[in-house]
C-alpha cells in the first residue's frame, strides 16, 4: 500500500492564523468559523510562504494543464464561452466541512462564496452553488452561461430537488435550510440561463476550483 503524501495546511482567516502540520489541526481553525481561508500544500516551505501572500492568490490555482484527448475531440469540443459565470463546491471528507462559489470564467475574479459550513457534501455543495449561480444572474439580468462539472447537480437543479441521502441533523441544519430555500427558489421562479457541463478532459479543472485537490 502507497504510503499517504504528507500535507501542511495554511489557514489565513480561522479561530489561529498559521501553518498546521495535520488536517485535524487545520480543522479546528475553520470549524463554525464563518468565511474561512484556507489550503493544503505539499511543502512546509510553500505553506509558510503562501501565509505571507493572499488566500485569493493561491484558490483555483491549477497546475499546468495537457489535455489527453486527442486533436479531433478537442476541436469537436471546443473552447469555453467566456461570456460566463463557473461554479464550484469544496468538501474536506463526505460528509465534511463544505463550502461553494462562483466566478467569472475567464478572470477567475471571485463573484460570491458561501461556507465553510461544518457538514455537507460535494453534491449538495454543487446544487447550491448552481442555484446561487441562477440567482446572481437573474438578479443581475444577465445573459451569462453558467458552468458547472457536476452531472448531479445540473439534474437535480433540472427536477428542482434535492436528492441527497445525507441525513438531516443539528450539525448540517445551515446547509439544509439553504438546500430549502433553494429548492424554493426553483420552484418560484424562471430563468433563461443556460447550464452547460465545464469539459475538464478538454480544459482542465473548472475556473471555480478551490485548488485544494
Amino acid at each position: 500500500m502507497s504510503k499517504k503524501k504528507k500535507k501542511y495546511y495554511t489557514v489565513w482567516q480561522g479561530h489561529k492564523k498559521g501553518v498546521f502540520n495535520t488536517w485535524n489541526a487545520c480543522k479546528a481553525q475553520i470549524k463554525d468559523y464563518q468565511g474561512a481561508q484556507y489550503k493544503s500544500f505539499p511543502t512546509l516551505d510553500e505553506a509558510e510562504k503562501a501565509l505571507e501572500g493572499n488566500y485569493f492568490d493561491y484558490i483555483g490555482k491549477n497546475k499546468s494543464f495537457k489535455s489527453e484527448l486527442t486533436h479531433e475531440q478537442l476541436k469537436k469540443i471546443g473552447k469555453p464561452n467566456y461570456n460566463s459565470i463557473a461554479v464550484d463546491a469544496a468538501s474536506s471528507g463526505n460528509p465534511g466541512i463544505m463550502e461553494y462559489r462562483g466566478v467569472d470564467t475567464k478572470s477567475k475574479k471571485q463573484l460570491f462564496i458561501q461556507g465553510p459550513f461544518a457538514e455537507g457534501t460535494n453534491n449538495i455543495g454543487e446544487f447550491l452553488a448552481l442555484v446561487h449561480g441562477l440567482g446572481f444572474l437573474k438578479k443581475h439580468n444577465s445573459d451569462r452561461i453558467l458552468y458547472t462539472d457536476s452531472k448531479t447537480a445540473m439534474s437535480w437543479v433540472r427536477k428542482k430537488t434535492c436528492n441527497s441521502k445525507l441525513e438531516r441533523n443539528e450539525k448540517n441544519k445551515p446547509v439544509y435550510d439553504l438546500v430549502d430555500r433553494a429548492v424554493q427558489w426553483l420552484k418560484e421562479n424562471d430563468y433563461k440561463t443556460t447550464i452547460v457541463k465545464w469539459e475538464t478532459k478538454a480544459w482542465g479543472e473548472i475556473p471555480a476550483d478551490f485548488g485544494r485537490k
